[in-house]
């Protein structure tokens, strides 16, 4: 209601009643003036109110994520598919799947941050004969993170039109670039800590890292990380797959690694470097890679 009454000009404003949206190069993120606690089952109706099951539901971390998911809508309608019909409705395939993570922190005013961040597979055609397939991982869409904010910001209580004006508005330049400091690969961030954190957080979630626990006070997200290579969409094989691999065994999974990403101040920025599990410096190569992946995100 409070959001209905407020009247919009002819700038778009950026928060809407206890909604605020924030945005700094192509990450986008939501801060709303209610707890945690109190966004939860919100935030869970949310997302199966928009047709996604839920395989990870942690309160106590912050986190839920959905299952792998097709837009069944990209499928076209045309005679081969109206002749198939709805028996071989698993069959037919769009062939990209998308799972989405939603990680909610508290942050110093009581309030809560919302981060939503994508990832997704494509099949591909893994031999010349196009006879088998095999899932790899496709980059984020910023674009799909920031609709399901804008419905989000709806369910929440802004109305359509403010919440896509909102959405538009407040455009920030890229400020993060890799650097060499003290011997080490260091992604730097030409902002303060609070606005740095929150986008390291979510380009961990949109990199393929997993956030098993975090410690703002010492600037420290403790992650795992598997290749994204390994990260399969689905336990199904894909199209050709179901015809031709019927009794094909997949290969054992690489077992995770464990690392800590430090988030540092510095003189009028910010600071982020990879460490080991121990809390020692990462091998070169390990540090050099998972720079790389945050700071190509981070622009």
């Amino acid at each position: 209601a409070t959001a209905a009454a407020r009247p919009t000009g002819t700038a778009a404003p950026t928060q809407i009643g206890d909604v605020r949206i924030e945005r700094a190069g192509n990450q986008r993120w939501l801060v709303v003036d209610r707890t945690p606690d109190a966004l939860w089952p919100a935030l869970r109706d949310f997302w199966q109110e928009n047709g996604f099951l839920l395989t990870l539901d942690q309160p106590q971390l912050g986190l839920m994520e959905t299952d792998w998911a097709e837009n069944r809508a990209k499928i076209p309608q045309d005679i081969i598919r109206a002749t198939i019909g709805k028996l071989f409705d698993n069959l037919y395939s769009t062939g990209e799947r998308d799972k989405f993570r939603t990680r909610v922190e508290r942050n110093a005013n009581g309030g809560s941050d919302i981060f939503i961040s994508h990832r997704g597979m494509v099949e591909v055609y893994s031999t010349e004969r196009k006879d088998n397939t095999v899932w790899q991982p496709r980059p984020a869409d910023p674009e799909l993170e920031a609709e399901f904010l804008r419905r989000l910001m709806v369910k929440l209580g802004v109305s359509e039109e403010q919440s896509k004006a909102a959405i538009a508005a407040g455009v920030r330049p890229a400020v993060a670039r890799l650097e060499t400091v003290n011997g080490q690969p260091t992604v730097v961030i030409d902002e303060n800590f609070d606005r740095a954190w929150r986008r390291v957080g979510l380009a961990l979630d949109r990199s393929g890292f997993t956030v098993e626990d975090r410690n703002r006070a010492e600037g420290t997200y403790f992650v795992r990380y598997v290749p994204p290579d390994e990260n399969t969409a689905s336990k199904e094989p894909g199209f050709f797959g179901r015809i031709t691999g019927w009794f094909k065994s997949s290969p054992a999974p690489t077992a995770p690694s464990r690392y800590r990403i430090r988030v540092a101040a510095a003189e009028g920025s910010t600071r982020v470097t990879v460490l080991d599990a121990q809390g020692q410096s990462a091998p070169s190569t390990d540090a050099q890679r998972i720079m790389q992946l945050l700071v190509e995100d981070l622009k």
